[in-house]
């Protein structure tokens, strides 16, 4: 630990927690304490069960202590309260699997894996469903090459989309394609409340969901909301893309969500003569799972062949399903599947004060 980060913890253990009358650190009470080199500090509280409204108090405390502190930009204190395991309700009671597709970074491919992914389970058997969360930027209705709005249900409820052999949805389904989506963050939650409570999804072995880059109030309203099976984080080999997945993997480490795997895509492009090269590094996601001790599913070549069947809205593991490419995809699902199981652990109901 470096000087800086250890000054901080002694400041915040000076802050005595109510329930053990030693130090938050001492008590356990603090994790995740991060301080970046451009001064951005980050620290989750973790409060027991029913005690989070005592422990807001000491939450502002502990942030207002660490603002004080020289050379601190800006601080992220979160509480979470541990409340019991999380309950499938709304439009997901009957929903077995509920996987997040996440990459902490835009740009990486990962709304293309998520489609291809989500076929593949199809493939193999599985009820699947997609839903497409990334309210910023909503990929689905170009790479599923869905035109048309969902139908709605009874009382006030939406259809999903059938396409594929999947049930989709997507906020891009609702709003014209050409509308700028300007929303802060109340509605960004609002509309992923709806899509998680107001979709009748039925009976799936498998729900898919395209997170947003990045790791904030939408990724947060998820983990308060669904009992999640685990993640499976996208990033491509390049070291700025691997600085993102490091703090993906520390988002779902405090909310306690399993990390079913790391997929390392453009992982290389494969020449004529049988070569790979390799454009944007080698391994690099593979060594990041490593280092963090969370399984990795494989590696995405560039394939031309994905790029024209997601611009044409055709996926290639349904398009293509005997190509090189689409069994990669199956054999990164059936992975994912199995570490389901090998992974799961009880995991608390996590409410963000």
């Amino acid at each position: 630990m470096n000087n800086r980060l250890a000054q901080l913890q002694e400041r915040l253990d000076a802050i005595e927690d109510p329930l053990t009358g030693k130090g938050l650190f001492t008590s356990g009470r603090i994790l995740g304490l991060d301080w970046r080199d451009d001064g951005k500090v980050s620290f989750t509280i973790e409060a027991p069960a029913g005690e989070a409204a005592r422990y807001a108090k000491l939450r502002d405390r502990a942030e207002a202590d660490a603002r004080a502190m020289k050379g601190v930009t800006s601080v992220v204190a979160v509480l979470t309260a541990h409340e019991g395991p999380p309950r499938q309700t709304g439009g997901i009671a009957k929903v077995k699997h509920i996987i997040a597709i996440a990459s902490a970074k835009g740009g990486v491919g990962k709304s293309t894996l998520a489609v291809n992914l989500a076929c593949a389970f199809a493939a193999l058997g599985f009820k699947t469903g997609l839903l497409d969360l990334d309210v910023y930027g909503p990929s689905a209705p170009t790479l599923l090459g869905v035109r048309e709005k969902p139908a709605p249900g009874p009382d006030k409820t939406i259809l999903p989309m059938e396409v594929y052999g999947l049930k989709t949805m997507s906020i891009g389904y609702l709003v014209d394609a050409a509308s700028a989506m300007i929303w802060r963050g109340a509605m960004a939650t609002s509309a992923v409340r709806q899509m998680i409570d107001e979709v009748v999804w039925g009976e799936l072995d498998m729900l898919l969901i395209d997170m947003p880059p990045g790791t904030g109030d939408v990724q947060l309203t998820l983990v308060q909301r669904v009992g999640l099976a685990g993640a499976i984080i996208i990033s491509t080999p390049q070291e700025m893309a691997l600085a993102d997945v490091r703090r993906g993997i520390a988002m779902f480490d405090k909310t306690r969500t399993p990390v079913l795997g790391v997929v390392e895509n453009m992982a290389y492009l494969e020449t004529p003569d049988g070569g790979r090269q390799h454009l944007f590094g080698e391994g690099g996601a593979r060594r990041t799972a490593a280092e963090a001790g969370v399984p990795f599913l494989g590696e995405m070549p560039i394939d031309i062949q994905l790029r024209i069947a997601s611009d044409m809205g055709h996926p290639l593991v349904a398009s293509a399903p005997n190509s090189a490419t689409a069994q990669r995809f199956r054999e990164i699902a059936e992975a994912a599947r199995g570490n389901i199981a090998r992974l799961a652990k009880p995991a608390p109901r996590i409410s963000v004060v």
